[in-house]
């Protein structure tokens, strides 16, 4: 055979075996997926949380709790897990205004309006202020913030690092989820 002959006959036996090899290696690749425990920062392996269903009776239930005690803002913590990277409370309030501006450098913000409306004013650039603890800055005011107001069935998306302040002149119910990240902006 010549050289030619050898080089299709070994690309033959490539593009036969390729795809075997290919699947044999994603077999591999995807059980060691599953086979490696998750590793928390300190290197400890993390033991995952158990998953929680919240019926729909349940949040019913839930909200009829926080606006009884809304004329001070009530929050429930709905998942109350060790080992989640995230917080997700149920709110209710009436006639409250933050006292200033928030920034958070490891958690994003997810508002979803149940009831009611809130006004946010969200973004713009921070003036004064002070970090209250790491990555948690509170602050009097900023410049460029734009005000919006949200009302039942709204979501609100808030990225990590950016100054928002809520303000609500009537009532309102909302969930807030929180995924807490490891990146600083």
């Amino acid at each position: 055979m010549n050289q030619s002959g050898l080089e299709n006959q070994g690309r033959r036996s490539f593009l036969r075996a390729a795809p075997v090899a290919a699947a044999a290696g994603f077999a591999l690749a995807d059980a060691s997926l599953f086979a490696s425990p998750a590793v928390g920062k300190n290197g400890m392996p993390l033991h995952p949380a158990k998953f929680q269903h919240i019926s729909a009776a349940q949040i019913e239930q839930d909200i009829k709790t926080t606006e009884t005690a809304a004329a001070n803002p009530s929050n429930i913590n709905l998942v109350d897990e060790k080992g989640v990277s995230f917080t997700m409370v149920l709110t209710s309030e009436k006639h409250t205004a933050a006292p200033g501006f928030e920034a958070h450098a490891h958690r994003d913000h997810i508002f979803q309006i149940l009831e009611g409306s809130t006004v946010y004013e969200v973004g713009g650039t921070p003036k004064g202020g002070h970090m209250i603890a790491p990555g948690e800055w509170r602050g009097p005011d900023v410049t460029g913030a734009m005000k919006i107001t949200l009302h039942k069935g709204d979501r609100l998306v808030i990225p990590r690092g950016t100054p928002h302040k809520r303000t609500t002149p009537g009532s309102v119910t909302f969930t807030l989820i929180s995924p807490e990240c490891n990146e600083i902006v």
